[in-house]
């Protein structure tokens, strides 16, 4: 089909924010930076560097089934910033609650198989990774020109009572205050499937 012709184009989708802590499934996509830092064990140019000199994955979520379906959400995740370890922590605890949300791995499974679901070969283990999250607003600076935007920096863990379903790429029909009190209040889960 020629270039010009559109007809095979994707609908375009609405600007509107997704409304806060809305729950979804989504895919994460990395998108190369072209950083390495073999001592850290970045490799590939997967890591993004900024003038800073902090380290970040540029990460592109796509919304899997449920109202939203192939909505797109950009956030990044930190790997290390010159300020401090906070930025490094908040990084590496987002990326252990998406292995596990992906994984099906109950947070408190401490045993050996869980322990090894954990890990990765190197961040392009990442790309690709389906997972449940929470979609939230970030308001925008006052003066800065920038308006609010939506972002992901919540994982919804395994033992969520709308885990499976969203999972399923149902998604669901909660309302976003009922998702977020919900979250605070998981449930016991049992050994998880991939475990037995």
């Amino acid at each position: 089909m020629s270039w010009m012709n559109f007809s095979d184009a994707e609908e375009q989708t609405s600007g509107d924010l997704i409304p806060h802590k809305t729950p979804v499934k989504v895919v994460l996509k990395i998108r190369p930076g072209g950083y390495n830092d073999p001592s850290q064990g970045w490799t590939g140019g997967i890591a993004t560097q900024a003038d800073s000199g902090a380290v970040y994955l540029d990460c592109e979520f796509t919304i899997i089934g449920g109202k939203y379906n192939k909505r797109k959400v950009w956030s990044l995740i930190g790997l290390h910033s010159p300020k401090g370890p906070k930025w490094e922590g908040m990084g590496r605890s987002f990326i252990r609650a998406a292995l596990e949300s992906a994984r099906g791995i109950n947070p408190a499974d401490t045993s050996e198989a869980a322990t090894r679901a954990r890990q990765i070969n190197g961040l392009g283990d990442l790309d690709g990774l389906e997972f449940t999250a929470m979609v939230e607003v970030q308001k925008a600076e006052a003066g800065s020109g920038y308006s609010d935007k939506n972002v992901i920096q919540t994982v919804i863990p395994s033992t969520h009572k709308d885990y499976q379903a969203l999972m399923s790429g149902a998604g669901t029909t909660q309302t976003a205050s009922a998702a977020a009190s919900s979250l605070g209040q998981q449930a016991k889960a049992s050994a998880p499937a991939w475990a037995t």
